[in-house]
């Protein structure tokens, strides 16, 4: 007979606090009503095997893989861009154009229309949700440029937004 359970949690099953890499974790599958479940307890949140525990081990809670990223959802995005936009200083123009090339492939944002010559093309841009009107202007990047931007944008939110 095969078993599935979910991997090892992120977050502590009794303190509610993340369990943090390279640490000992105590792992449980428990019997709720027929249903087998696994939990997962920090050190400092094992206070022993609960009530109907089918099975018990300890495990170190992995590290996170170098150069892994945490996903950030596309709504914090969206609000990082509109606050660019309200800016709108010069030095923001190209991370406001990386934004916004992720936000139209992730479909938060949509292009409403192109004003101006092709070497001179200002994105008329709105937010699925009915946010505003924005104005982009299509710098026409490679992508070796927007990979570099995507990289100092991902050190900036990871910096800043964690």
């Amino acid at each position: 007979m095969d078993y599935h359970f979910r991997s090892l949690g992120k977050t502590c099953a009794a303190t509610g606090q993340p369990l943090a890499p390279g640490s000992l974790c105590h792992s449980v599958v428990v019997d709720e009503q027929g249903l087998l479940k696994r939990l997962d307890f920090s050190e400092e949140g094992w206070t022993g095997q609960p009530p109907q525990t089918v099975a018990h081990w300890r495990t170190r809670v992995p590290d996170q893989p170098a150069g892994a990223t945490v996903p950030i959802d596309p709504d914090s995005l969206f609000r990082y861009f509109e606050q660019l936009s309200e800016e709108a200083s010069p030095g923001t123009e190209e991370t406001r154009y990386v934004l916004a090339l992720h936000l139209l492939k992730h479909r938060r944002l949509t292009v409403v229309q192109a004003h101006g010559e092709a070497d001179d093309e200002l994105l008329e841009l709105s937010g699925t949700h009915g946010e505003g009107q924005f104005f982009v202007r299509n710098l026409h990047l490679d992508d070796a440029a927007v990979g570099s931007l995507q990289n100092v944008l991902r050190q900036q939110l990871a910096t800043e937004w964690s």
